[in-house]
């Protein structure tokens, strides 16, 4: 079995090389970067399987570099940071990061984020599923070729805002809750943040929604959840 490739980008060689060691043991295949642009070319020259992306680096932040990824492909990114603040998470959140956390973390809590956003990755380009057109309103979605049309108007989306905009469609009408939305999306053994959730929506509406500000297609039930308008 091929091992899963991890590029981890980070400007801190004790930090980087420590976090290398650690994963090297856990069995994966692990590329470094120490700035922003190296991270870009070794991205595109490996592909790894899920990046570690640290926010604060020099000649290119990583809030840049995970745009770049996202101008790609879905490669799962966690962004890794010093600071706490919620703005940060949710930047990194709103460029496409799949996952956030904030230094200093114990490691058996990061490996297992990577190991939950693989699976989940793995589970969502595995062909298992069967279900391959929903059609609610203007929207219809291909599960087949993971495309996504607004009036006919192809809507470009990241993996998990194809997952949730899906779960939301199959389900239109009804309500559904938080918790239902995080484990179908990010897994049962999601142990992340769940303003990611929150996040997410902010982000499918600002493609979806006349007027994202008052979103008629994904409304907030508060306390509860959300609901696709059919």
């Amino acid at each position: 079995m091929t091992p899963t490739t991890v590029l981890v980008v980070d400007d801190e060689p004790a930090f980087r090389d420590a976090l290398e060691l650690a994963l090297r043991k856990e069995g994966f295949l692990v590329h470094t970067a120490h700035d922003g642009e190296h991270a870009v070319e070794t991205f595109d020259t490996i592909h790894p399987d899920i990046v570690l992306l640290d926010v604060m680096l020099p000649r290119m932040s990583g809030i840049d570099v995970c745009r770049h990824i996202r101008s790609i492909d879905d490669t799962p990114v966690i962004m890794v940071s010093a600071k706490s603040e919620e703005i940060d998470a949710v930047v990194a959140l709103e460029v496409g990061a799949d996952d956030y956390i904030t230094k200093p973390y114990r490691l058996r809590e990061l490996i297992a984020r990577i190991r939950t956003i693989l699976r989940r990755a793995g589970a969502a380009n595995s062909g298992a599923e069967q279900i391959v057109d929903l059609l609610v309103g203007p929207l219809r979605l291909d599960r087949e070729r993971h495309e996504v049309r607004l009036n006919e108007t192809i809507v470009d989306l990241p993996l998990k805002e194809f997952q949730l905009l899906a779960e939301l469609m199959q389900h239109a009408g009804y309500v559904v809750t938080r918790d239902d939305l995080i484990n179908r999306v990010w897994g049962y053994d999601y142990i992340g943040d769940t303003k990611t959730l929150d996040v997410h929506v902010k982000r499918l509406r600002a493609k979806i929604e006349t007027d994202p500000g008052d979103p008629k297609l994904i409304t907030t039930i508060r306390g509860l959840g959300y609901k696709m308008m059919p």
